[in-house]
């Protein structure tokens, strides 16, 4: 495929409005979520999957709204019983939008912000990460679908990028991954500058920390949302391995090298964090990606996938050192990850109207 110039077939962004791409942590309207219902991602533990989803609802409904997609009536009335009594129900809506899988995070809408309260969706492309599942390339309409609902500008843009490709700290910096950024499955023809361009164009970046490459067992090429986050506008996590005989050992020490080295929008160096990786995960003889680095930041918690192992209160205690204001939830994602995702996969946050900013202001906690 011909990669089109940066003049031809892009978005319309509106003149004069500077739409940027906010951080995990700022406040958040809602949290949405696709409701799981793929029994050939999990053929023996779908029950168990919607156990997980049961627990994150009831702990993010208490901070704020949760959106829930469901593929239509029978299935929202069931996922209706499922959280009854569990608290909060009145932060939950249902949105009957018909989803092939629950990795919103990749397929989902980037919700913008503006100085003056404007919100908006940069719609980018979707190919099921490189066209792996076709199936799955159906949810490319689901970003529309959704965002459509809340009556928002949308800009389309003429890129494929998922969500757990990139990471911002919301002043103009962006984390992403050589391996999947510049994968010929995802923009043939594109190089550093064209994506650099195209990420300052539509969603404010203006400062790229390239990273090398993401965990053995990802499907995705290396999202860089299990290996690195911001967690503060100049503070991160890495992930990072002990065990020199593992696969993951030298990917993951040169991503920790190259934030070492690096720097943020305005020049000045980044504090980098360990984050410790989980023991080695399978199904049958396949890796999963498991990672701690895949949580999620929301308005009152963070919600953290664990495994079972010892390393998982070692993972949960270098996370609430650093969200003091927040509760720091370990969420048991085995299950989950035998699909290949965890818990930051699963969501995606909606930012605040600017009147619900100025209402909550009062509750607003920074990392």
């Amino acid at each position: 495929m011909k990669a089109p110039s940066p003049e031809e077939g892009m978005a319309k962004t509106p003149p004069g409005v500077a739409y940027r791409l906010p951080a995990e942590w700022e406040h958040h309207e809602a949290t949405w979520l696709a409701w799981p219902h793929d029994r050939q991602t999990w053929p023996r533990l779908l029950a168990q999957v919607e156990a997980i989803y049961v627990q994150m609802v009831e702990c993010l409904s208490g901070g704020e709204k949760v959106c829930i997609m469901v593929v239509d009536r029978e299935e929202e009335e069931r996922v209706r019983v499922l959280l009854s009594g569990r608290g909060g129900a009145q932060r939950i809506s249902y949105y009957q939008i018909k989803t092939e899988s629950p990795w919103v995070r990749d397929y989902g809408p980037f919700f913008l912000t503006a100085p003056g309260g404007e919100r908006a969706a940069c719609l980018f492309r979707f190919n099921a990460w490189g066209g792996k599942y076709e199936l799955l390339l159906n949810d490319a309409r689901v970003s529309a679908q959704f965002s459509g609902v809340l009556s928002l500008p949308q800009f389309e843009a003429d890129m494929i990028l998922e969500g757990g490709a990139i990471d911002v700290n919301g002043h103009g910096t962006c984390l992403a991954t050589e391996q999947c950024l510049l994968h010929p499955n995802r923009n043939p023809g594109f190089g550093t500058s064209r994506i650099e361009h195209e990420l300052s164009r539509f969603l404010s970046v203006r400062h790229v920390v390239w990273l090398h490459q993401g965990i053995a067992g990802d499907d995705t090429d290396g999202h860089v949302d299990n290996v690195a986050r911001f967690v503060g506008p100049r503070t991160l996590v890495v992930a990072g391995q002990e065990d020199r005989t593992d696969a993951n050992y030298a990917p993951l020490a040169e991503n920790h090298r190259r934030l070492l080295e690096a720097v943020d929008q305005d020049g000045k160096p980044l504090e980098v964090v360990r984050l410790p990786m989980p023991e080695v995960l399978t199904a049958g003889p396949n890796r999963l990606p498991a990672s701690y680095a895949n949580f999620y930041i929301a308005n009152h918690c963070v919600l953290v996938p664990i495994y079972g192992h010892h390393r998982d209160a070692q993972a949960l205690g270098v996370l609430k050192d650093l969200f003091p204001g927040r509760r720091v939830i370990g969420i048991p994602s085995t299950p989950l990850v035998h699909g290949l995702g965890a818990i930051h996969c699963i969501t995606r946050e909606e930012p605040a109207s600017q009147s619900a900013r100025l209402q909550g202001q009062g509750m607003e906690i920074e990392p």
